[in-house]
């Protein structure tokens, strides 16, 4: 007989790491060999297990499923990783392909989207969803931050004043006012409060 699609399951809520765990449980070719709710755990239970298909959350408490992502893939490149999450920004979904991620999935998809991806993932395909195509297009059609500018919208996100930013940034004010204009006319908007909107929405910083 075949043996079954071995699946990780991580995501920092148990009630959906479990109940992702019974989806897949309920398939007679899928075996869940192990759970995990933080970044240190999936990659250590990855590490023990080598499940075919690992189930990944972008935000794992204080910790980062993109680290996860990006860790696991050093221990076997070939890891399969699917991300589940709730975040739909256009630069979540960019990260976390960049990262390594085979497929990306919203935790509102249905249970039947899940196992058809895994199953596709495990065959060695990359689905893309019509929705997640649809924001990756949108997102190659918009300017993109530099590294620079992001550090400046998170402090701008936090609340920091252009003072505050140039000091914990190390920077002039001048430069900081640049740096701001510049993110007004990528995210196309002309105050703070939009920018950070736009922000958070495209999943470019995160509010805690």
């Amino acid at each position: 007989m075949t043996p079954p699609i071995h699946v990780l399951c991580v995501d920092d809520h148990r009630i959906v790491r479990e109940g992702m765990a019974l989806i897949i449980d309920r398939e007679p070719d899928m075996k869940v060999v192990a759970l995990a709710d933080t970044a240190d755990e999936a990659v250590a239970q990855f590490a023990q297990h080598q499940p075919d298909i690992t189930l990944m959350d972008l935000r794992l408490g204080q910790s980062s499923g993109i680290d996860a992502l990006r860790r696991i893939k050093q221990i076997k490149p070939t890891a399969h990783v699917i991300v589940m999450t709730m975040y739909k920004g256009d630069e979540d979904i960019h990260r976390a392909l960049v990262a390594g991620a085979a497929a990306y999935l919203l935790k509102d998809a249905l249970s039947n989207d899940l196992i058809r991806t895994v199953r596709e993932v495990h065959a060695g395909g990359q689905p893309v969803s019509p929705d997640v195509q649809a924001r990756l297009d949108e997102r190659a059609s918009m300017p993109t931050l530099t590294a620079r500018e992001v550090e400046v919208l998170d402090l701008v996100a936090a609340g920091r004043r252009n003072k505050e930013i140039a000091l914990a940034l190390n920077i002039s004010d001048d430069t900081v006012q640049v740096h701001i204009k510049n993110i007004f006319a990528k995210l196309r908007v002309n105050e703070r409060t939009s920018a950070v909107k736009v922000a958070v929405q495209r999943g470019i910083v995160h509010l805690d």
